[in-house]
């Protein structure tokens, strides 16, 4: 995944004109903590995605939505509560997930995952895996776990995962890229994840 490269400047800027359909892409920021130092990557995909292409992308930072422990899934809107209908209109909408988490205990975060326990399955929608951490293995299991999670979701998940070692070495707390070498990791992650969720919706 790291060691692929985009080696030429047309080709990073095919990365970005890959379809003329948008879709809705939803950032998932999946760390609960202040200060989350994983939010960077999301900060950073977000106004990057934005920026570069022709999609409407949404970010939806976990600590926005304190959902308690799931009592009740939300099948529509309508019959979600009214603190929470904004987060499930933008679920529905959906066309495809960026799922950004920290690692705990060489897992993903609960909070991340209490928030897609609470809507029903993201049936047939393109994933891309985003983890980080300040170590040197970047949240490499928590990525390994994630894919499980997306097959229980009936989603689909895109084989390039974007894993960040070092995070806060390559991301300032505004989500400026620091580490330019770190681009052509980005560039590849973005090109597989746009190239499958394109296809995916346009099925």
């Amino acid at each position: 995944m790291q060691g692929l490269k985009v080696q030429t400047p047309a080709k990073a800027e095919a990365i970005f004109n890959l379809s003329t359909q948008p879709m809705n892409i939803e950032i998932i920021s999946g760390s609960p903590r202040k200060g989350s130092i994983t939010h960077r990557v999301a900060l950073f995909l977000h106004h990057h995605l934005s920026e570069k292409t022709s999609h409407k992308v949404g970010l939806t930072d976990v600590r926005e939505y304190p959902l308690g422990p799931i009592q009740e899934v939300y099948s529509s809107v309508e019959k979600a509560p009214d603190p929470y209908k904004p987060l499930a209109e933008k679920m529905f909408a959906a066309d495809a997930f960026l799922i950004v988490t920290p690692e705990y205990n060489g897992s993903y975060s609960p909070a991340m995952k209490n928030i897609f326990d609470h809507f029903p399955k993201q049936i047939h929608k393109a994933f891309g895996i985003v983890t980080a951490s300040d170590g040197a293995m970047g949240g490499m299991r928590a990525s390994q776990q994630m894919q499980l999670l997306v097959n229980a979701l009936f989603g689909i998940c895109s084989p390039y995962m974007l894993v960040t070692p070092g995070v806060t070495k390559k991301f300032d707390s505004s989500g400026k890229l620091l580490d330019e070498a770190f681009q052509s990791n980005i560039d590849t992650f973005v090109h597989e994840f746009l190239w499958l969720a394109e296809r995916v919706t346009q099925k």
